[in-house]
């Protein structure tokens, strides 16, 4: 090869290297997950609601989507399709940062400053440490300033010691309102890992599995007593009996006068007949007449 105007071509030209999949920046997922709302993408305002999967919602654009569940499309069945109704979110207790109205302007050499801070070591609520949340009164705590405080030997339920079948549950008291929890499973996570994700609708699933199946109406359907008990059907002359006394009196008195008046009338009309045409009214059971061979088994058009 060479000597003959050409170029010699080298491994880099020959052998073209698969480019790189583009990561997204994880600090801004950081910053979207825990300043803004996740159905919404705006800026997290007070009320705010999480479910149990440890999202955060602004209350107002979940009730939009509770309304109308197709107002933001298929992202709002992939965010919060899990959300049946406001029973299936809780909404948080949240400390405000007061150093964030004090700080000047927010610039881009400073770090923005979060909207929450944990009211027992006043850690910013901005997705450098986990924070939880406890589901009996939706109170808002930085995981560690929790931990701390929870520390303390947990207090018993009460009738627990004077209840000697029942499981000796014992329940702690929350740090800032005073509501009982249970360490085990009232205690949630915002904004968990992939991981613990999938464990947190891992237990929803079981725990909507467990609730009562609930009946058309919120009401059982009334079963009919069978013939034959109490309550049976009454019988159908004690309703025609009922029926008849329910009659107007004035109604049944002219009934009878024009019943009488038509009987009047036929008598009158059969009066003026021939014997071979009342032969045809003649009641079954009575006296028949002695029939010839001519007149057996036929009968006589004219009278």
């Amino acid at each position: 090869m060479g000597n003959d105007g050409g170029s010699i071509p080298d491994r880099r030209d020959l052998v073209k290297s698969k480019p790189k999949a583009e990561q997204a920046d994880r600090a801004n997922q950081i910053r979207a997950m825990w300043f803004f709302c996740a159905l919404s993408k705006r800026p997290l305002q007070e009320p705010v609601v999480s479910c149990p999967l440890g999202k955060l919602y602004n209350k107002d654009a979940l009730l939009e989507f509770l309304l109308d569940r197709s107002s933001f499309g298929g992202e709002g069945e992939i965010v919060c399709g899990h959300i049946r109704s406001l029973k299936d979110v809780k909404t948080l207790k949240l400390t405000p940062n007061a150093s964030k109205s004090s700080s000047p302007a927010f610039s881009e050499s400073a770090p923005e400053r979060a909207s929450f801070v944990c009211p027992l070591n006043f850690k910013e609520m901005n997705g450098s440490q986990p924070f939880v949340y406890i589901h009996s009164c939706g109170c808002v705590f930085s995981q560690a300033g929790l931990k701390a405080v929870s520390s303390t030997p947990p207090s018993k339920s009460p009738g627990a010691d004077a209840d000697a079948g029942g499981s000796n549950k014992s329940l702690d008291l929350c740090p800032q309102c005073g509501a009982k929890y249970d360490r085990t499973s009232d205690i949630l996570t915002l904004n968990p890992s992939p991981e613990l994700e999938e464990e947190m609708r891992a237990s929803m699933e079981v725990k909507r599995l467990l609730e009562p199946a609930k009946t058309k109406g919120g009401k059982g359907k009334k079963r009919k007593a069978p013939v034959g008990e109490s309550g049976a059907a009454e019988p159908p002359t004690k309703k025609l009996s009922v029926a008849s006394a329910s009659t107007n009196p004035s109604i049944a008195a002219a009934s009878r006068a024009v019943t009488q008046e038509l009987a009047k009338e036929e008598a009158k009309r059969k009066a003026g007949m021939s014997d071979a045409v009342k032969s045809l009214y003649a009641s079954k059971d009575g006296s028949k007449k002695k029939e010839t061979f001519m007149t057996m088994g036929t009968f006589t058009r004219y009278a």
